[in-house]
């Protein structure tokens, strides 16, 4: 990697406001590099990446099943995103649909259902199995009682790089389990930050996450070079921290890409 574009990153990410950061990963060469990537951030819908992992394990060992269906009541329902806030019904809904539109449209009710039907706890216990050390899953979406309280969910850049390291790599769980995640990863509809200059041409799968003052992205990018990419930030200018994600990462892939 061009030692000034990342310079240059490092140099932009010092001068925002909050806590952000960046981790990156060449996955031909293996060269790395970062600002802050083994530091906590909160999690917003990042989060959702590892349990969805999770899930396609337990999955994969017997423990779950995709075609399993639970039903969706009223009650369940939160704020977009998602489409299932949206349902006029209370329809039964397969796990398989429900993580897909946890992922790749956020549907916060899916991801509240998933959490819930599964259990926390089993959530928590799962985490450092798939070598997650800081990022925690300590409370549902949307938990105004937890945030209140001060609980939070928290991703580590870095972290998120290894388990889409280990996607691309066809190394989670076994390779069947590691498309299946990827191709889902694809279907991402929330596409301006890391994709957002690169072009729709590119593969990218991602999982994106939002909240007020905080922005986060991480992405495998299928340039020549594919390489991984991960952004997170919290007390911070939205607008101006995803503007340097969207002219990072296309600083990145006309590298990678080269």
């Amino acid at each position: 990697m061009n030692n000034d574009v990342i310079k240059n990153i490092e140099t932009q990410l010092s001068a925002q406001r909050g806590h952000v950061g960046f981790y990156y990963r060449n996955l031909v060469t293996g060269d790395t590099a970062g600002y802050n990537q083994d530091e906590k951030f909160l999690a917003a819908s990042v989060i959702k990446l590892p349990i969805f992992m999770c899930i396609e394990k337990w999955c994969s060992e017997g423990k779950a099943s995709m075609d399993e269906k639970i039903q969706v009541k009223n009650s369940d329902k939160l704020p977009i995103c998602g489409a299932l806030t949206l349902f006029t019904d209370e329809p039964w809904v397969d796990i398989r649909t429900l993580c897909k539109l946890m992922i790749s449209l956020s549907d916060n009710t899916a991801t509240n259902m998933l959490i819930k039907h599964y259990g926390m706890e089993n959530f928590r216990t799962e985490f450092p199995k798939i070598g997650l050390v800081n990022t925690k899953l300590n409370r549902l979406l949307f938990d105004e009682d937890a945030t209140e309280k001060g609980i939070e969910n928290f991703i580590v850049p870095s972290e998120m790089g290894r388990l889409l390291w280990e996607i691309y790599d066809r190394s989670f769980v076994s390779p069947q389990v590691s498309e299946e995640i990827e191709e889902v990863l694809f279907l991402q509809q929330i596409n301006h930050k890391i994709p957002g200059r690169i072009g729709e041409d590119v593969l990218i799968a991602h999982k994106t996450g939002e909240d007020d003052n905080l922005s986060n992205d991480v992405a495998l990018v299928y340039a020549k070079q594919p390489f991984i990419l991960c952004f997170a930030g919290h007390d911070t200018c939205v607008g101006d921290f995803e503007d340097i994600i969207r002219r990072s990462s296309e600083a990145i892939f006309k590298i990678c890409n080269a």
